[in-house]
């Protein structure tokens, strides 16, 4: 029997970097933005039901995500006819991936896990964190998006004080030798909780 745990934090928290921790600990990793990625890419579940609703989103097979902001920048309510195609494929790859999954400790890595309910699905569930500041700093430094489309997401997001007083577990991500501490302290944890169960 494996154990579920969810990964979570905000932007710029250091969640793909602790997920990648995780599995250097032999847990499999299952990553939500890469099913999104999949999804979306030549062949996936998605291109189908995308280009019947948003047929201005196809672009040379694919799903294109700058077509989908544009999109949803003219009709907010596009969004939710997005995340009513998107969500049930996703959740289709995460049952694909626990089905197949040999390893004792699953990690999902969701970014919106409390937001979108996720959480029920989980034996327990970590958040990752950083100050204010560093997030910022490690956000702009991707050189991907303004410090006012970093805030808008921000926004978006469920306050990181409330992720963590939701959380099992809460890991700093200040440095990688301390994350990387928290998370082996974390799986002792939930394997000797798996040897008394």
């Amino acid at each position: 029997m494996s154990f579920s745990l969810g990964l979570t934090g905000s932007i710029g928290m250091g969640k793909s970097t602790t997920a990648k921790l995780f599995a250097d600990q032999g847990c499999a990793v299952w990553d939500a933005d890469a099913a999104v990625h999949r999804l979306y890419g030549k062949g996936g579940g998605a291109i189908q039901p995308m280009a019947a609703a948003f047929p201005d989103a196809i672009e040379n097979g694919e799903v294109c995500r700058a077509a989908l902001k544009r999109i949803i920048g003219a009709n907010p309510q596009a969004l939710k006819q997005i995340e009513a195609i998107v969500h049930p494929l996703v959740a289709l790859d995460r049952a694909a991936f626990r089905a197949q999954a040999q390893s004792d400790v699953l990690v999902f890595d969701i970014p919106l896990l409390f937001e979108t309910g996720g959480n029920s699905e989980m034996d327990a569930v970590a958040c990752v964190t950083v100050d204010a500041k560093t997030q910022q700093e490690r956000v702009l430094a991707r050189g991907t998006m303004t410090l006012e489309q970093f805030r808008h997401i921000l926004q978006k997001q469920m306050p990181i004080e409330e992720k963590m007083a939701r959380a099992d577990y809460v890991i700093e991500t200040d440095t990688l030798g301390h994350a990387e501490a928290q998370v082996i302290e974390i799986l002792a944890d939930i394997r000797s909780k798996m040897s008394r169960a």
